[in-house]
C-alpha cells in the first residue's frame, strides 16, 4: 500500500474520547514513519470536534495551517475525520478544497482504502459509508504510564444545548470483554482513565442494567492497571453499588468528574438535566461521607438562554456551599439544530463573558484555601515528566487528572522514574499548581 511508505502525522483536536478514536486511526494504517514533526508528514491526518463553534474554528484553523505545508513542507494528502465532517460534510466537501479525504467518527477502518483513493487523484468522501471492524490495538499517545479507555460512545441526555446526540449518536456500550482486552493491551499503566460522554450509563444498552461498578472490578483484577480514574459521571446515575466500589476499591481513584452544569433548578429544566441544587447539594455530601478524601470537579455553563441575574447568584451561592477541589466554566454557546437555540432570552457575549469571569473569581478562592491545607505536608505524586524550562520534574496527585487539573513541580536529589510514584513535601500553591521537593524514594 502507498501509504506505508509515507511519513504520516496527527493532529488529535478536542476531548480524550477523540484521542482514543485517533490512536485506534493508528493502530489500523500498521505505520511505524509516524511522526509528531508535521511539517515533515506527508499525509496529515486532523480528528475534528465540532461540539462548539470554537471547536469548529480551531480544526478549519489546523486545516488551513496544514495546508501550507504542500509548499514549505512535504505534505502531499490532508485527511479530516471525526466529528466535524460527520455533522457537517455535505457542506464542507465543496468548501474545503485543501482536503483530500472525510471520514466520520464511524469510518476508521475504511482509513487505507480512502488514502490509496486519494494517491489516485480522487477527493474522497467515505463520511457514513460505514465498515466498523473489532479493533481494540491502539498505538497509544500518551506518556506510557498512563492511557484512556473509552468505555462508550454517543449520548442519550438530550441536553437542550448539545450536538453530541446528533454527531455522535445514541449511546452505545463497548462490550465488557471486549473493554478487558484493549486495557490489556495497552501495557503496565499506573493510571487507567475510564472514559465516555457519560460513563455512568455504561451497559445499559448491552445488558440491561448499568454496569460499570462491574466493569471496575474487572479492570481491577488486571495485573497490568495500577490505579483507575472516573471522568464524566453523570449525577443522577451515581449510584449506591457506585459509591460503595469507589469507597472500597483500593485501585479507584478517589476522584470523580461530575458535570452538574447548573445549579438553579429552573434553568436546569431548560436544559432538560436531571436533579435540583439540592439534589446535587446530596450528592457532593453523600459522597464525601462516604468515601473518605473524595476530590469532585465539574464544569457550569454561565450565560443559559434566559438566565437572570438571580439564577446566576444561585449557581455563585452553590459553589460557595459545594466548595468543589475544581471546576470549569464556559459561556453558552448558541448552537444551530439544538433546542436551546431556539430559546428566548439569549444573552450578549459580554454578559456570558463577564459572569464567567466572576465564576472563575470565586472558584479560585475556593481551590486556594484547600489547596493551602497542602503546605508543610507530604502528598503522593505520579510523575508524568520533565519540566525543563524550570529545571524540575512534574506529576499529579490524586486529586488532579490528566490537563485539566493543575500539576506538582517538584525537585529531586536523585533521579525521577516516570510513571513511579514520590513522596513530595509541599512548599507553595497558587491555588492551582504545587511546588515542592520529593523524598529520594519512589513509593509502592
Amino acid at each position: 500500500m502507498i501509504f506505508k511508505e509515507k511519513t504520516i502525522g496527527v493532529i488529535s483536536l478536542g476531548c480524550d474520547k477523540n484521542r482514543v478514536d485517533t490512536e485506534k486511526m493508528l493502530a489500523i494504517l500498521g505505520s511505524d514513519k509516524i511522526t509528531s514533526d508535521i511539517e515533515k508528514a506527508q499525509i496529515i491526518i486532523i480528528n475534528s470536534c465540532a461540539f462548539l463553534e470554537s471547536a469548529r474554528k480551531e480544526a478549519l484553523d489546523a486545516v488551513f495551517e496544514c495546508d501550507g505545508y504542500r509548499e514549505k513542507g512535504k505534505l502531499e494528502k490532508l485527511v479530516l475525520t471525526g466529528c466535524l465532517p460527520q455533522k457537517y460534510v455535505g457542506d464542507i466537501f465543496s468548501e474545503l478544497p485543501e482536503v483530500d479525504i472525510f471520514l466520520g467518527i464511524s469510518d476508521y477502518a475504511r482509513l487505507p482504502e480512502a488514502i490509496e483513493e486519494a494517491y489516485k487523484g480522487k477527493r474522497v468522501n467515505f463520511v457514513g459509508d460505514v465498515k466498523r471492524e473489532e479493533e481494540s490495538a491502539r498505538v497509544v499517545t500518551t506518556p506510557l504510564h498512563y492511557a484512556y479507555l473509552k468505555i462508550a460512545d454517543g449520548c442519550d441526555n438530550k441536553c437542550t444545548y448539545c450536538l453530541i446526540p446528533s454527531i455522535r449518536g445514541k449511546y452505545r456500550s463497548e462490550r465488557i470483554e471486549d473493554l478487558l482486552k484493549e486495557a490489556e493491551g495497552l501495557g503496565d499503566v499506573a493510571e487507567l482513565i475510564l472514559d465516555a460522554q457519560d460513563v455512568t450509563r455504561y451497559g445499559e444498552d448491552l445488558y440491561g442494567k448499568p454496569c460499570l461498578p462491574e466493569l471496575i472490578r474487572k479492570l481491577s483484577a488486571l495485573g497490568n492497571v495500577g490505579k483507575i480514574r472516573i471522568l464524566y459521571a453523570y449525577p443522577d446515575k451515581i449510584t449506591d453499588e457506585l459509591i460503595r466500589e469507589m469507597a472500597e476499591n483500593p485501585k479507584v481513584i478517589k476522584y470523580i468528574y461530575i458535570p452538574l452544569q447548573h445549579a438553579d433548578d429552573a434553568v436546569l429544566k431548560r436544559m432538560n438535566r436531571k436533579g435540583t441544587y439540592a439534589e446535587y447539594i446530596s450528592l457532593i455530601n453523600e459522597l464525601r461521607e462516604r468515601i473518605d478524601g473524595i476530590a469532585i470537579r465539574s464544569t457550569f455553563i454561565a450565560g443559559f438562554p434566559g438566565e437572570t441575574e438571580e439564577q446566576f447568584d444561585r449557581l455563585v451561592g452553590f459553589l460557595k456551599e459545594a466548595k468543589l477541589e475544581n471546576a470549569g466554566f464556559f459561556a453558552y454557546s448558541r448552537e444551530e439544530g439544538t433546542p436551546a437555540y431556539r430559546l428566548g432570552g439569549q444573552l450578549s457575549e459580554k454578559v456570558k463573558n463577564a459572569r464567567v469571569k466572576k465564576l472563575y473569581a470565586v472558584q479560585r478562592k475556593i481551590s486556594e484555601e484547600k489547596a493551602r491545607a497542602y503546605l508543610g505536608k507530604e502528598i503522593e505524586v505520579l510523575a508524568d515528566g520533565i519540566d525543563y524550562d524550570g529545571q524540575r520534574f512534574y506529576g499529579r496527585a490524586y486529586f488532579m487528572a490528566p490537563d485539566i487539573d493543575g500539576k506538582v513541580y517538584f525537585t529531586s536529589d536523585s533521579e525521577v522514574d516516570q510513571g513511579e510514584t514520590y513522596k513530595v513535601l509541599i512548599e507553595k500553591t497558587d491555588g492551582y499548581d504545587f511546588y515542592g521537593r520529593a523524598k529520594n524514594e519512589f513509593t509502592e
